[in-house]
């Protein structure tokens, strides 16, 4: 079931039904520098989780076609009713949206409920790949039981039931999927995808999983003994899979690399310790990855982290770069604003335009924000049209939002522990989520589902990654305190 979606000039109503979503794209200014386009809504009414809510958004561009994944009706307590998914095969422009069949009970599957939804796109199968973490309910909470990867074989338009990418023994407990393949024609493992998780129930331990079939089957590789969360996979032209990680207590950044196509990976490393300002309002986010590679190669990857501000005071957007996944770069900061302003930045989206490289490598980057001394969550965004040596002004996309319109969690409110941007045609196309004011029964999105108005965004038209000015040199001013080892990565085969 799905719906097409085209930019309008005004705000409807939306009916919703169980039988697949009747709706209409919205175009919002949203209190910022550039209209919006709503791309999906969450068309699900059980009464367990919170509605309508979309949180959590993953993309991934091929050619003019751009496919967003996310979570569709949030349960407080993990996961979401089902995932969605929404379609753009003319570089951004209109927008088709649907939900993911066999997974969830909610839309013909046996899981209670599915979280962490990615994409990839494998060009030698022409198959796009969303893969998923469904969990079920235990008496100690959601568990979660498989990796799953659903297929499109005709542009992301429809999608078949999930195959099993890994299905959890009795005590493992899966968590933080990430998925990507190798679209260079002239790589060894061309063809080849690659799946990242951990086993939360065995202290995190790294797994990964390699399919040479368009993601029908799936053998797992060798990985180093390492407790992580949120790695994402990269393939370079030369077919190396360099994963970029968290260790498990969020302190660490590092990677380990595979030469022979993900069945076996090297020890764990680590790249630079993570200092990361927990945001203000009880807002759920976490300094996870956001990893991208340019058309040459070289890897960028982008947390938010606040060593650069005296006390730990707020998040900058930092980055580090890499030509190989074993060298890697100083942690540069972001120059969105001085590290004096008190804003607040957090949950990147980090885009590189594959088809440019070098000194001339397109970089933009969406995040959330907070203005100084607030706590109205904001989308803003920034780019570099010189592989970061200089950035152009910060705009705002969205907000500010009240904290209360979003749905909440065990962790905080949340619009998701990532968000995404891509590059189409040229420019860049943020996904992210956009809370509005419960449209019934108050002003709390929790107390007043099925009444919340969290949906899915994007520009509606595409961003440029435009020349700029703006530098950052600003020194290492705080570095986090780990004790017991705890930013090491433990390492044994």
């Amino acid at each position: 079931m799905h719906v097409r979606f085209s930019p309008l000039r005004r705000r409807f109503s939306l009916l919703f039904a169980l039988a697949g979503i009747a709706s209409l794209a919205l175009t919002v200014g949203a209190s910022a520098n550039v209209p919006l386009t709503q791309i999906a809504v969450d068309p699900f009414t059980n009464a367990s989780s919170q509605h309508k809510t979309i949180v959590e958004p993953d993309t991934f561009s091929f050619g003019s076609t751009i496919v967003a994944a996310g979570q569709f009706g949030r349960f407080f307590d993990g996961g979401a009713s089902d995932i969605g998914w929404a379609t753009s095969t003319d570089n951004g422009v209109s927008w088709t949206s649907g939900v993911l069949p066999g997974i969830t009970t909610y839309a013909g599957g046996t899981y209670n409920r599915v979280s962490d939804p990615v994409v990839a796109y494998d060009a030698r199968h022409n198959a796009w790949l969303i893969s998923s973490l469904a969990l079920l309910d235990t008496p100690n909470g959601p568990s979660g039981r498989a990796v799953l990867t659903s297929r499109s074989l005709d542009g992301g338009l429809t999608w078949g039931n999930p195959v099993n990418t890994a299905v959890a023994s009795s005590t493992e407990d899966l968590d933080k999927n990430w998925i990507v393949c190798d679209n260079t024609a002239t790589s060894p493992f061309y063809g080849s995808c690659y799946t990242q998780w951990d086993d939360h129930g065995h202290g995190n331990l790294l797994k990964m999983a390699y399919s040479r079939d368009g993601g029908l089957t799936w053998k797992l590789g060798k990985t180093p003994r390492a407790g992580v969360i949120g790695g994402q996979p990269l393939v370079q032209p030369n077919g190396n899979v360099v994963v970029p990680l968290d260790n498990a207590s969020e302190t660490a950044l590092g990677y380990t690399i595979s030469t022979n196509g993900g069945v076996n990976f090297g020890n764990a490393f680590t790249i630079t310790s993570i200092s990361s300002h927990t945001p203000a309002g009880s807002l759920r986010s976490g300094p996870l990855p956001s990893a991208e590679i340019d058309g040459a190669g070289k890897i960028f990857v982008a947390w938010q982290d606040c060593r650069f501000r005296t006390n730990c005071s707020a998040n900058d957007i930092v980055y580090t770069t890499s030509t190989n996944g074993s060298t890697w770069s100083a942690v540069q900061r972001v120059p969105i604003d001085p590290v004096t302003s008190g804003v607040d930045h957090f949950i990147p989206g980090l885009a590189v335009d594959k088809s440019t490289s070098g000194a001339s490598a397109k970089v933009a980057i969406a995040y959330y924000f907070y203005p100084a001394g607030t706590t109205n969550l904001s989308v803003g965004y920034i780019s570099s049209a010189n592989g970061g040596a200089s950035w152009s002004a910060a705009t705002q996309l969205a907000g500010p939002m009240t904290m209360s319109w979003l749905p909440n969690t065990t962790q905080g409110r949340m619009v998701g522990d990532y968000i995404s941007t891509s590059f189409a045609g040229g420019t860049a196309h943020p996904v992210f989520a956009v809370a509005n004011a419960p449209t019934a029964g108050g002003s709390d999105c929790q107390t007043a589902t099925p009444n919340c108005d969290q949906a899915l965004y994007t520009p509606s038209s595409g961003l440029a990654a435009a020349a700029g000015s703006a530098t950052a040199s600003d020194p290492v001013v705080f570095t986090s305190k780990v004790s017991n080892g705890a930013a090491e990565f433990k390492n044994s085969h």
